[in-house]
């Protein structure tokens, strides 16, 4: 894939940052966006090795925000945007012991930020020449994997991949695909550390996806090694 501008959502860290730093070493624009950047050390390091990588503060939880940064890019034309941010919620996540109020924070990041992020931005990628949506679910969204409890999580990124559908549908007249993955069970704050994959390989798989992706797979649901998974 020739080289261009990503935009990357909950990029101070792991998978993220990951994508930040491939990026930037092949050579693209990269918008790194989070929400503490004055806590976001490792980000911070590559953007003073790289001139190509923007750090921008920004909640993909705060409406509100995500409009007013659509508002300053105006005009920037943005090939990929990654929607990476995502929380799991508190857990246990148990019938019988659910936390509503943190269900509805769950949702809030996991599925409507990215979907908002999808409508601010369209017109920006519809500039760009790659045009890719690709969101960061989770198999654990997969009706077809479902084995119960996690209920937070597991609505969350189902709901996100049902999403993923409908704008794969929106948006194909206007020349943008839209995709989901699923980055494996990845060694990152959220994976935990004996998570058997690291970073570098779950970024590496994705990426090389996104470089084939065409009409014809846009609103699948691929696993980081190449695989399409059920919904």
């Amino acid at each position: 894939m020739p080289v261009g501008t990503v935009l990357i959502t909950g990029a101070s860290r792991g998978i993220g940052l990951e994508f930040v730093r491939q990026y930037a070493a092949d050579g693209w624009s990269v918008i790194a966006c989070c929400r503490s950047p004055d806590k976001a050390d490792d980000l911070k390091s590559l953007a003073t090795k790289s001139d190509d990588v923007e750090v921008v503060a920004l909640d993909v939880a705060d409406h509100a925000a995500i409009d007013a940064l659509a508002r300053r890019l105006d005009g920037r034309a943005i090939d990929v945007l990654i929607n990476n941010a995502g929380i799991s919620g508190r857990r246990p996540q148990d019938f019988g012991s659910l936390d509503y109020a943190d269900w509805q924070q769950v949702m809030e990041t996991n599925l409507l930020a990215p979907v908002h992020m999808a409508e601010a931005f369209v017109d920006h990628v519809a500039r760009g020449e790659h045009r890719l949506i690709a969101n960061l679910s989770s198999v654990l969204g997969s009706i077809a994997h479902a084995s119960g409890r996690q209920y937070l999580y597991r609505t969350s990124k189902a709901a996100l991949n049902m999403a993923v559908k409908c704008m794969a549908e929106d948006l194909g007249p206007r020349g943008i695909r839209v995709v989901a993955f699923h980055p494996g069970h990845v060694r990152t704050d959220m994976g935990g550390a004996s998570a058997p994959v690291v970073p570098t390989d779950s970024v590496r798989g994705m990426r090389a996806i996104m470089a084939r992706i065409d009409d014809g797979m846009s609103g699948g649901f691929f696993n980081y090694d190449g695989s399409q998974l059920p919904w």
